[in-house]
């Protein structure tokens, strides 16, 4: 807030967050998706996302964790950017884990959003994961001079089952494809990737274990049975039921996390900028670079018939937030949706 504050930003609001990180309920309500005002804005960062949007904010905070940025970036039609973990310090932040979290901005454009992090990135001497490294922005690098890799297994999904035309698959298919179509366009060589073949669902327990961790007081005072939401899945049960993961599951999840940074590092090596569907295998990349702290970006590329916005993942090296945002900026420039803007009520 200090760095914002220096770099003249003016504070307006506190925004709503999914109750303890968690989705867009809170114990006020449900954040509402200013597309789609009988539909939540997603979360955790569900205010942050649905003011900016709806024109309240020039831009908001958000965080994210396992897709708390994404998501509503994706449900609302802004742009958001999940730094390089420790890229921004979390100094006054709710913690839900500790390896985990990260703090980056929703805005309209990307253009605003290398203007925020600009203000808000390096070390601040208090959180001791945040890192000073350099950031230079290039917003007219040229994107044919980037190497840009495509998840093609992704991309290559079918819109639905052939077995079952009632499963999608890959639902947003159509403005993924026309995504690659638009990078073509500007001079972009896509080179076909394939992620790391590694059991990422297995490291979900790094997340589950640190975020009880953290709420520990809330269990033991049973003030976690003060949360509105108390489904199975929910933050609470969670937070109850973390006691039975075995230390030696636990341990054994972060060798394999160190695995994966280090394969990912390796497949960063081969290509600048990765190019992947939020949606079909789009969980594979969302839970993979979490986990190895590596930076996104995402941006809406297309409106479905009922008016809601879907969007399309840049992933970029560690550190490398100048070139993922290089080439989601040259591609928002050679489209409009970021300037569509949702008609709100009068009154």
């Amino acid at each position: 807030m200090r760095r914002l504050d220096a770099a003249g930003a003016v504070l307006v609001a506190k925004l709503t967050l999914g109750e303890l990180a968690q989705g867009d309920n809170w114990f006020g309500g449900i954040t509402k998706n200013p597309w789609k005002l009988d539909q939540g804005s997603s979360g955790s960062s569900a205010g942050p996302a649905s003011a900016t949007a709806a024109g309240l904010v020039g831009f908001s905070i958000g965080s994210e964790t396992l897709g708390s940025i994404s998501s509503p970036a994706t449900r609302c039609g802004v742009t958001g950017l999940r730094p390089t973990f420790g890229r921004v310090p979390r100094t006054g932040a709710m913690a839900l884990s500790w390896t985990m979290d990260k703090l980056g901005p929703l805005c309209r454009s990307v253009e605003d959003c290398a203007l925020v992090f600009n203000a808000i990135h390096g070390a601040d001497g208090q959180d001791p994961t945040a890192v000073d490294a350099p950031f230079s922005w290039n917003a007219m690098l040229k994107p044919d001079s980037l190497r840009v890799g495509y998840v093609k297994a992704a991309f290559d999904l079918p819109a639905v089952d052939p077995k079952d035309d009632k499963r999608n698959l890959h639902p947003t298919k159509a403005f993924d494809d026309a995504a690659l179509d638009v990078l073509r366009s500007i001079g972009v060589k896509l080179i076909p990737v394939e992620l790391p073949d590694i059991p990422y669902d297995a490291m979900r327990i790094i997340l589950t274990a640190e975020a009880a961790a953290a709420f520990d007081s809330l269990t033991r005072s049973n003030r976690d049975s003060e949360l509105v939401q108390q489904g199975k899945n929910d933050w609470a049960n969670t937070f109850r039921t973390a006691r039975f993961i075995p230390a030696v599951d636990y341990v054994n999840a972060n060798r394999l996390r160190t695995i994966t940074i280090a394969k990912w590092h390796e497949l960063m090596q081969t290509v600048d900028v990765i190019v992947t569907p939020t949606s079909a295998s789009g969980l594979t990349q969302l839970v993979a670079t979490n986990l190895t702290g590596h930076p996104a970006i995402i941006l809406p590329h297309g409106f479905r018939a009922d008016g809601t916005p879907v969007s399309i993942t840049f992933l970029g090296g560690l550190y490398e937030e100048s070139k993922l945002l290089a080439l989601a900026n040259a591609y928002q420039h050679a489209t409009s949706f970021h300037l569509k803007r949702p008609v709100l009520p009068v009154g």
